[in-house]
């Protein structure tokens, strides 16, 4: 019964952010919309200063209870620890608009990066939701990783559990880390797309 109500949630949840993707240009084997975002420091940071490597892209709500489910043991944290332990780049991204919930103002950032323990390469600051509707980002966790050619290689979900239990995360596949390891040893991505699951990013 809860994995059943789980999996409506997330339906209706995809399904009323759909709208607000409207934008969407990055497809996956395509080149990866580059962009330019503040980081939690205030400086300027772009996707394709990265060229050369491995970059995931972690959209980020830290009100979320499914960003929550895989902050609050660490797990998240060491995904990111381990991504760039193997070269890879990391960038945390806030879509949330201005007086939504989850939004984070460039002055408080800094010290929000800091208390959810982010090893994240970067924090970035997309108030407009102009990137997040670029790459189509419609919940929190969305995950997208690109290859060091500038190739979207993979979009979606984490991994294949939808749920906001911690206690699921170390059975479940993880679909990034699949994916980083994947375009390491030259292999195609597999699954290149699924579903994302968690809470709607707030435009």
């Amino acid at each position: 019964m809860r994995t059943t109500i789980t999996a409506l949630i997330v339906t209706l949840v995809s399904l009323a952010s759909t709208a607000t993707a409207s934008a969407e240009t990055a497809v996956v084997g395509k080149p990866a919309p580059d962009f330019k975002l503040s980081d939690a420091q205030g400086k300027d940071t772009s996707l394709s200063q990265f060229k050369g490597k491995t970059v995931v892209l972690e959209w980020y709500n830290p009100t979320c209870p499914f960003v929550k489910k895989f902050y609050a043991n660490g797990n998240m944290q060491q995904f990111q620890k381990e991504a760039i332990a193997k070269g890879a780049v990391w960038l945390t991204i806030n879509s949330n608009a201005e007086g939504k919930p989850g939004h984070l103002a460039q002055g408080d950032a800094a010290q929000a990066a800091k208390a959810a323990s982010l090893n994240s390469t970067a924090l970035l600051l997309d108030p407009k939701g102009t990137v997040g509707r670029e790459y189509g980002a419609r919940t929190t966790p969305h995950m997208f990783v690109v290859d060091p050619k500038g190739t979207l290689a993979y979009a979606g979900a984490i991994d294949d559990t939808p749920s906001t239990s911690s206690g699921d995360i170390e059975s479940a596949e993880n679909h990034v880390m699949s994916a980083i390891d994947a375009i390491a040893q030259g292999k195609a991505v597999d699954p290149a797309s699924t579903e994302p699951y968690g809470c709607s990013v707030k435009y």
